[in-house]
């Protein structure tokens, strides 16, 4: 994967000024951004066996979703999203295969988490709705409206990890709950011995393909990006 011209495609999307410490990540807040969207600081830390990722909006973390279709076709997906420099075979997926994100999401048309019960409903099969944890793997697609896709696989030949939902995307579904309060998102996942590890914060649109093609999940408009050209200046850092 080229990262200059990735990083390129996101910045045409979101452009600010952002200041970043040694090991989190700070930016301006920007009034043109949605305000539960506006990152204004990221920062994940470690205890060597699991993993804090943070991110800090300027308004109400949580408090906008997509509105609801009623099919999975075209349907829109709202997201909170941490790239890192981890290799995605440290999570199940292919080695070397694209960027790794951990990202939160919410998306009311379709359930990609089968295995678990949001809602708390006695459905597993109902939710989608509300926020929820997944690990992906970015990939460029200049099809794509901001340049970028969940990758498209082929379950049962690609490497996925056991979680995963069984979709043709490069998606797993870990169950983690993440927290959501005030101007706070939070989640914590097991991922050992990746203290040091480079990480960015983005919030952003993504859409299902309305055809039901690939590319079958695109981003399709980013909102914000914390370092304003994903730079990944974070680092996990071990907690003392």
């Amino acid at each position: 994967m080229r990262l200059p011209a990735l990083c390129a495609v996101l910045l045409l999307s979101a452009a600010f000024s952002a200041v970043s410490s040694a090991h989190d990540i700070t930016a301006k807040s920007d009034g043109k951004v949605e305000p539960a969207f506006d990152i204004t600081k990221a920062q994940a830390v470690t205890d060597g066996r699991l993993a804090e990722f943070a991110m800090e909006v300027s308004g109400e973390a949580g408090s906008v979703k997509p509105k609801a279709t009623g099919q999975l076709k075209g349907a829109k997906v709202e997201a909170y999203v941490w790239p890192t420099k981890i290799d995605p075979a440290v999570v199940g997926f292919a080695q070397g295969s694209g960027i790794l994100a951990l990202a939160i999401t919410a998306h009311p048309d379709f359930d990609d988490t089968p295995l678990y019960d949001e809602n708390n409903d006695g459905d597993p099969a109902n939710d989608g709705a509300n926020w929820h944890s997944h690990w992906v793997v970015l990939g460029e697609d200049k099809a794509c409206g901001a340049g970028l896709k969940v990758r498209d696989v082929s379950p049962g030949s690609d490497v996925l990890p056991a979680t995963g939902p069984g979709l043709p995307i490069a998606l797993d579904s870990p169950g983690m709950s993440p927290l959501i309060k005030g101007s706070g998102v939070r989640i914590t996942m097991p991922l050992k011995g990746q203290q040091d590890a480079a990480f960015d914060a983005v919030t952003a649109e993504l859409q299902v393909n309305a055809e039901g093609k690939a590319p079958l999940l695109c981003v399709t408009g980013v909102h914000k990006i914390a370092s304003g050209k994903l730079t990944f200046p974070g680092t996990i850092t071990l907690k003392k």
